[in-house]
């Protein structure tokens, strides 16, 4: 009986190579990790039927599978939701600019992407970590004095959450752990939790407009701590830090060692008269992983196009933190490859405009909401200063029969047909977000609704009735 052993390797052409050699040679070297992958080939009659190693079917999931939950969908897949059949539903729970149609993309960005398809140029498949052109247009956009970007300090994702994964990824174990803000954006949790790498909470203080607790924050920094993540304008506060703020969370990363996953992808998207400072140009030690993309700022979330930008003054990432970021975009190839060919366009050509008529859009939705909801029973609604999103506080104790913020916006849906997202989603009950980009006669709609539903179920204390009395 013949055998025969074969190499199948792929050559820089991307041609696979097929080599026949002794089988006996080839084991070892393959087992290594050479990337060479044996095939035997058996000429002969085919043996005797070895003994299945299972006698009945037995397919589960992983256990990644199994720890992988976004808090989201966990929670608003399990609300009762029965709009009122007498009122059109509004919808202020999805982050999603592009839902109700009001708020386009620019034009010229329409064309970018219009001539990258027509160019025929961009059909195949890219570098994993993106085109070279297309990371020099980002890090062009990026550059400054303060914050010096090449086109060698980006990665092209798909879309920030991939960003937000690859950096996760790239610095932690299984039984290391993280910090991410409370409330923040579900994503960092289910991503670190599905991989095996425990989440610490540290909190953000409502009546500061969202500041970080420093000090709590300082305290749950321990030996297994690999990564930071700040999200900076804030999902879901709408907060934006300022420059002294932030300057008081870096002193406490360079104090503990500890690398910073900026979350910027509403970095710029900031109310007229706030200012928006990028966490990398104020720091001089601590290595920084900042992500962002296209999807909120220019308004086109669907075509998933992210980045990561690499901030390491003191080369405290060396290389393998580099080489790390590329092992990983390798898991599926990259971003999509129309959308890099129109990158360096639309970073170019994008009018200023565009961006300012976009925030003040914004800012008004927002201050349409927090006039009319300030002075609603129960309600505690806090001005945010830029991204999308708007957190009122419920004072549940004057809602007899609504335990928590998850009832109480279940009855909202039901009674006014008004959805806004219940906080616990975000590890903090007891407060609900409205996204504001819905058209302005919706979003006053929405407050009266909103208001109609609080007067209704509203009632005070004793001690508030004896002061209504006096």
């Amino acid at each position: 009986m013949t055998s025969k052993s074969y190499v199948v390797q792929m050559n820089a052409n991307g041609v696979i190579d097929s080599t026949v050699v002794n089988g006996a040679d080839l084991t070892d070297k393959g087992a290594r990790g050479n990337g060479f992958h044996q095939v035997s080939v058996n000429k002969g009659k085919y043996p005797a039927k070895v003994k299945s190693r299972r006698q009945r079917w037995d397919v589960r999931p992983s256990e990644m599978a199994n720890k992988t939950c976004n808090p989201i969908r966990d929670i608003v897949d399990g609300m009762k939701l029965t709009p009122n059949p007498e009122k059109a539903m509004i919808a202020l729970s999805i982050g999603d600019p592009t839902v109700f149609g009001n708020l386009p993309t620019d034009a010229c960005v329409l064309k970018a992407l219009k001539d990258a398809v027509e160019s025929a140029r961009y059909n195949g498949y890219a570098p994993s970590i993106g085109y070279q052109k297309s990371r020099e247009a980002v890090a062009n956009f990026y550059n400054s004095s303060l914050a010096p970007l090449e086109a060698k300090d980006v990665v092209l994702t798909s879309g920030c959450s991939q960003a937000i994964e690859l950096c996760i990824s790239v610095l932690s174990n299984p039984g290391d752990n993280i910090l991410i803000p409370c409330p923040g954006f579900s994503l960092y949790k289910t991503i670190a939790l599905s991989i095996g790498v425990q989440v610490k909470l540290y909190n953000l203080l409502p009546e500061r407009s969202w500041e970080v607790d420093l000090e709590h924050l300082e305290s749950l920094v321990d030996e297994q701590t690999t990564c930071l993540v700040l999200t900076n304008p804030s999902n879901p506060c709408g907060s934006v830090f300022s420059k002294e703020h932030l300057e008081g969370i870096l002193k406490v990363a360079s104090k503990h060692c500890l690398p910073i996953l900026a979350d910027e992808i509403y970095g710029d998207m900031v109310f007229p008269g706030c200012t928006y400072t990028s966490l990398a140009t104020l720091s001089s030690d601590v290595p920084i992983l900042s992500c962002g993309g296209l999807a909120k700022r220019w308004l086109v979330p669907g075509w998933r196009m992210g980045w990561i930008l690499i901030h390491d003054r003191r080369d405290v990432f060396g290389s393998e933190i580099r080489k790390g970021l590329v092992k990983l975009t390798q898991l599926i190839l990259g971003a999509c490859t129309l959308v890099q060919g129109a990158l360096e366009s639309i970073l170019q050509n994008t009018p200023q405009h565009f961006y300012d008529s976009t925030t003040s859009f914004l800012k008004a939705n927002a201050e349409i909401c927090f006039k009319e909801l300030s002075t609603v029973p129960g309600l505690t609604p806090i001005m945010p200063s830029g991204a999308m999103y708007f957190m009122v506080g419920i004072d549940i104790d004057h809602f007899p029969g609504m335990k928590n913020d998850v009832e109480f916006t279940e009855r909202l849906v039901t009674e006014q047909s008004v959805f806004c997202l219940p906080t616990s989603a975000f590890d903090y009950p007891n407060f609900f977000r409205i996204v504001v980009t819905v058209p302005e006669k919706l979003m006053v709609e929405a407050c009266v609704r909103i208001r109609l539903f609080c007067q209704q179920h509203y009632l005070p204390h004793r001690a508030d009735s004896s002061e209504l009395d006096q």
